[in-house]
């Protein structure tokens, strides 16, 4: 096998970069480039050396690392120059490495895919490396590293280990008929506890696909009733227009912030109302859009709206997607009405988050309560920021199904195939009732074939391909 290089460390300067080398000429290959490093170097242990160019002209110093396979990331013998983190130095240093003959540039998570291919790595562990080099929230970190120390792989063991007994057993029924007396029935049980787990592990791998695609969050409501501002306050900046003249927003305005830990698109959008014009009628359909694809929809209520008007903005979102507030707490003073100028220092922090405010019903078109008087809208101020912990709280609060299992955030490509090993399962269990033991067996095969994909002791070249083209070089 080739050995490869590549820096290991991003394009941007820095204090510290690194290349690594990996492959039966590593070390062979960083003597071109290292000054002071011994003929036979320990293992896991630091080196300060010289790195020069190809003429012996010094260019930095800095530490040498050698790493012995097969105990090392790759399997192989890996090698790691610490030097100043400038990029032309770096490129400086490789293009010398990739002068040696049995040296190439590796290809993106090339370092990853070796440390799986030696058995160093299992496929999900590895996948996990990714998803950590590419988290951008609180919450996509702890996902990547509880599946990086191997809690995913624990979970589809628990499915792995009795879904490969059970088709030894079915297979075996087969093989010796005679011996074969309420196979069925043992398969059904069995079965029946297999679907159950996979079910189970299903719904969390669902709630946590908010964690890696981050939550959509949309405000919407009529016109004037202070999105923008709230838009805006919630995202610490002046992005969205804000004017006194309704209907400013024509279009959705898109920002990404963390909640709690949790990447979260917050999305402003068109006011909506009656008899609007063309162009405004366009972005109100696009509110309309953005709300079918919300994981939750603030309703934002502007001080004059009845009751009958909150209940008609209510229904466009289903109701257990839906957070109710009063917009324009500045304005909701004693004695205040809507038009009047309230100062700000009129307006206190509520000393306790009220309950949010949450439709009950179908959603869109259909039947939706709203709460009674036991349940009290929070009240928020995008201009003066009355309101804004409690509104994250309550945000935090409908969205933290999502965040309570980290190890369950699952790939799209693990979901799919939890998805067909439900559905072989269920067919296996059918066919234990109105079948034959040979369809049973057929099912199971297939749901083994398709979780073994997951864990990667049956992955095509094709899939892996797919899977380390997502890393960058160098990792």
């Amino acid at each position: 096998m080739s050995t490869i290089a590549a820096i290991a460390t991003g394009p941007a300067a820095g204090g510290v970069g690194i290349i690594r080398l990996s492959g039966p000429s590593a070390l062979s290959a960083a003597r071109r480039v290292v000054r002071g490093l011994p003929e036979q170097p320990t293992a896991r242990h630091a080196y300060f050396t010289r790195f020069v160019d190809g003429g012996g002209a010094v260019l930095d110093e800095g530490l040498t690392l050698y790493f012995a396979g097969p105990k090392s990331f790759t399997g192989e013998d890996v090698v790691e120059l610490h030097a100043h983190g400038a990029p032309r130095l770096l490129s400086l240093l490789l293009s010398e490495l990739l002068q040696h003959d049995e040296v190439r540039l590796a290809t993106p998570g090339e370092f990853t895919r070796r440390a799986y291919l030696s058995g160093r790595m299992e496929l999900t562990r590895a996948e996990a490396v990714a998803d950590l080099i590419a988290a951008e929230s609180e919450a996509q970190v702890r996902a990547a590293a509880a599946q990086l120390t191997g809690e995913l792989s624990a979970r589809l063991e628990a499915v792995h280990a009795p879904l490969l007994a059970l088709q030894a057993d079915v297979e075996g029924a087969l093989d010796f008929p005679e011996e074969a007396e309420g196979a069925e029935a043992d398969a059904a049980r069995r079965l029946d506890a297999l679907i159950a787990n996979v079910r189970s592990f299903l719904a969390d791998a669902r709630r946590g696909a908010l964690i890696r695609r981050g939550a959509r969050v949309v405000l919407y409501g009529p016109v004037n009733a202070g999105k923008s501002t709230l838009f805006n306050a919630l995202v610490g900046a002046s992005r969205a227009l804000v004017d006194a003249e309704p209907g400013t927003t024509r279009d959705t305005l898109e920002a990404r912030v963390e909640l709690a830990g949790l990447a979260v698109t917050l999305i402003d959008t068109a006011g909506l109302r009656e008899g609007a014009g063309r162009l405004e009628a366009l972005g109100i359909e696009r509110t309309r859009d953005a709300l079918q694809g919300a994981d939750v929809a603030v309703l934002v209520v502007p001080p004059d709206a009845t009751a009958d008007q909150r209940e008609a903005w209510a229904r466009e979102v289903a109701a257990e997607r839906l957070l109710v507030v009063d917009g324009k707490a500045d304005l909701r003073v004693a004695g205040a009405v809507p038009g009047d100028v309230a100062n700000a220092s009129d307006v206190a922090e509520p000393s306790a988050a009220p309950l949010p405010h949450r439709g009950r019903g179908s959603g869109r078109g259909g039947e939706h309560a709203l709460p009674g008087s036991d349940a009290t809208p929070l009240s928020v101020s995008g201009l003066t920021g009355a309101g804004l912990p409690a509104l994250r709280d309550a945000l935090h609060t409908l969205l933290s199904g999502a965040t309570a299992s980290a190890v369950l955030t699952t790939s799209d490509r693990h979901l799919r195939a939890l998805e067909t090993i439900d559905e072989h399962l269920t067919r296996a269990r059918l066919a234990c009732d109105v079948s034959t033991l040979e369809v049973v067996a057929g099912e199971v095969s297939l749901a083994v074939h398709a979780l073994a994909e997951v864990t990667g002791t049956d992955a095509s070249t094709e899939l892996l391909d797919a899977i380390f083209q997502r890393f960058c070089i160098g990792k």
